[in-house]
């Protein structure tokens, strides 16, 4: 039975694997030319982008992303007029990445370029041209070059009209190419004959040589991830000293204040309920805001000022945490609230619930802002996930009033207040200093003035633990701390963590070819925002070859496999790969010693000879080139493998047969070494 089982599930993989992997285009174009008087022209080329995907904008920092690159021109001549103007749905956001200021779109992006032909009475070829690359949060497809051309026609009337033309280039010429199916068969097999020596017979990865590897994964929604964080938020917001004394005040109200027992049971539901839909309720007007501009939360989290109010407003948190000054909000709105109450009934219980979030807003106040800040400085979809995260938080108020109101004998369990509470909200005033330097980071790496590098940040952050530590250990008080305060053993294990903490975060000032500290990836500086960074001969160490055929020699002098990295130079998930997976020390070695790496660039500018730059027939009217070297590698991968996006990783014999199931995209440690290990093991055994 457990054989079958394996054998089933490698049969699943295996099959999802193949169907997953094809080639994928999710920007469809349309290019027109519309005349805009006086014998001027604009030519528009409309990109229709599918759901979760986005292609750069043309105006990007040097060693960032690939940014889009879109020419008119026509052999007839014209004279351009002004600039290329894009149009769409733009996000604006700091990429850690690249540690830069990155621009691209979703949905639908417009590129624009007004233009006048040299001579209005005759025929002109106008040729559109674009470059761009699509990516999505996990993988990037190669870079593509695409070709759309129209043909202004003079009329007797002396008007012009707008003509489509397709065209292929030959090694020698351009030629005009009517539509139908025996031109489209001879642009086939013109392209086909291109193509024969990149296309490798022996490359069937829909049969490998043996089916073990792993499956692909799925990114995951973040909403129950936020929707728990939110919850565990409450859960802690509880056992300050604003919340946790009026718990068993208020289950008493309700328990014990009403001769009804069962009513009064059914109150402190509705009142738990109340509490959840009035934490729910904060979120709606992000959901406005959002809808009048659907890129201010990119805004915010790549804002320079923004970023530094939001490292000024954590700092102000950790102080009243620390007990130098309370948060409250207008007392005459706890005032109103609290007369609304007696009112009666579900509105006055729907006004009690308001008047509890009022009261302990010194409290919830820092820790909901902690909370809602890191969504809107890490997050895409930041109104539905700040629902979830207030969802959560609210309803870890609900369950503890609803549960105790439902069994009221628990309250005698329930530790009695004392300083242990002030306690909580110190060492959340700790956290909340340490999470102000993320902010602080923000603003100094969009800014660029790297400052703050990865070093100090992680010095600063051992002085508050160190500082958290003491503070748990007694040695120091805040002044809402008892004057001999008894350290109890929850203080010491608390303590004991920090110090544990306090030693990882040392190994992160060691310098080291390998990346450290990788629990702290998102919050850290990135890796080269460093005092102790140098451009290293390769990967970590690794050598790899920039050139398939080449690899595939040296794999044949040394009896090893090859692996196929089919990367970028501006590929987040790439670089992701490397510094947290390939770096691994179970990963490493086996780079290093048990398989030649061939990593191929598909976005290497540097351009073919020009016998071996062709154009390919893509349909609709669009032409794709194959100029660079970087071209060459993605149609290499897209002919072999049909796949095109990045990292894509195929494990394949000196003899130019695919060992197993090729993987894609960003992945688990232990899926790619799974993948990895398969392979390898598969070629030594037969071998």
């Amino acid at each position: 039975m457990k054989d079958l089982k394996l054998v089933l599930s490698t049969l699943f993989i295996f099959i999802i694997t193949i169907f997953s992997a094809q080639i994928k285009n999710p920007v469809k174009f349309k290019f027109d030319v519309v005349s805009v008087g006086k014998d001027e022209y604009e030519a528009v080329l409309t990109g229709t982008i599918e759901d979760k995907w986005h292609i750069y904008s043309k105006d990007l920092p040097p060693d960032s992303g690939i940014p889009t690159e879109f020419k008119i021109t026509s052999k007839d001549g014209i004279q351009l007029i002004g600039k290329v103007v894009e149009v769409g749905k733009k996000h604006d956001e700091f990429s850690e990445a690249f540690g830069a200021q990155i621009v691209y779109y979703s949905d639908k992006v417009v590129f624009k370029q007004k233009f006048k032909p040299k001579n209005a009475s005759k025929p002109a070829t106008i040729t559109a041209e674009i470059m761009y690359q699509t990516c999505n949060d996990r993988v990037c497809l190669a870079p593509n070059t695409l070709e759309f051309e129209k043909q202004l026609v003079a009329t007797a009337s002396s008007e012009t009209k707008v003509e489509d033309i397709k065209t292929v280039k030959t090694d020698s010429s351009v030629v005009a190419v009517p539509e139908t199916k025996a031109a489209i068969s001879a642009v086939s097999a013109i392209n086909n004959e291109k193509q024969e020596g990149l296309k490798i017979k022996s490359l069937d990865f829909k049969n490998p040589l043996t089916n073990c590897g792993t499956a692909q994964q799925k990114p995951k929604d973040d909403n129950w991830l936020v929707l728990g964080l939110g919850f565990l938020g409450g859960l802690i917001a509880l056992l300050t000293p604003c919340v946790f004394p009026m718990i068993p005040l208020t289950v008493s109200f309700f328990t014990k204040g009403n001769k009804d027992q069962a009513k009064g049971k059914r109150d402190a539901f509705i009142y738990g309920f109340f509490i959840l839909l009035i934490f729910v309720l904060l979120s709606i007007p992000f959901h406005i805001i959002d809808g009048i501009s659907g890129n201010i939360f990119n805004q915010i989290s790549t804002n320079i000022w923004l970023n530094i109010v939001f490292f000024v407003i954590f700092l102000f948190f950790a102080l009243s945490f620390f007990g130098y000054y309370e948060i409250t909000l207008p007392s005459s709105i706890a005032n109103k609230s609290s007369k609304a109450e007696e009112a009666g009934g579900l509105i006055g219980i729907f006004f009690m619930a308001l008047t509890l979030v009022i009261v302990s807003f010194s409290c919830t106040g820092p820790i909901l802002g902690s909370l809602l800040g890191g969504v809107v400085a890490g997050a895409t979809n930041v109104p539905t996930l700040l629902t979830f995260a207030l969802a959560g938080f609210g309803l870890a108020w609900a369950l503890v009033f609803g549960l105790l109101a439902l069994f009221p004998q628990a309250l005698q369990s329930l530790p009695k207040s004392g300083g242990w509470m002030n306690t909580v909200k110190v060492v959340l005033g700790f956290i909340e200093l340490a999470l102000a330097l993320k902010f602080l980071s923000k603003a100094d790496l969009v800014s660029k003035t790297f400052l703050l590098k990865r070093e100090l940040f992680i010095v600063l952050w051992i002085i508050i633990a160190i500082g958290l530590v003491v503070y748990l250990f007694g040695k120091i008080r805040f002044p809402h701390d008892d004057k001999t305060p008894k350290i109890s053993l929850g203080r010491r294990i608390l303590g004991v963590f920090g110090i544990v903490f306090v030693v990882y975060l040392i190994q992160g000032l060691i310098p080291s070819e390998k990346p450290k500290l990788q629990m702290l990836s998102g919050i850290l500086p990135p890796l080269n925002v460093s005092y102790f960074h140098k451009e290293s001969d390769g990967i970590l160490g690794l050598k790899p070859y920039h050139n398939y055929f080449e690899a595939i020699e040296v794999a044949k002098k040394e009896n090893k496999p090859v692996l196929i990295d089919f990367t970028g130079y501006g590929c987040e998930n790439c670089r992701k790969m490397e510094e947290f997976v390939w770096s691994q020390d179970d990963i490493l070695p086996i780079l290093q010693n048990d398989l030649i790496i061939a990593s191929v660039y598909v976005d290497d500018k540097e351009e073919l000879p020009e016998n071996e730059q062709i154009k390919i027939d893509m349909g609709e009217g669009q032409m794709k080139k194959i100029k660079t070297i970087g071209d060459k590698w993605s149609l290499f991968q897209q002919v072999n493998f049909n796949n095109n996006s990045q990292p894509h990783y195929v494990l394949v014999t000196p003899d130019q047969k695919v060992i197993n199931i090729p993987v894609s995209g960003y992945m688990p440690k232990e899926d790619f070494k799974k993948f990895l290990k398969c392979g390898i093991d598969f070629y030594k055994n037969n071998n």
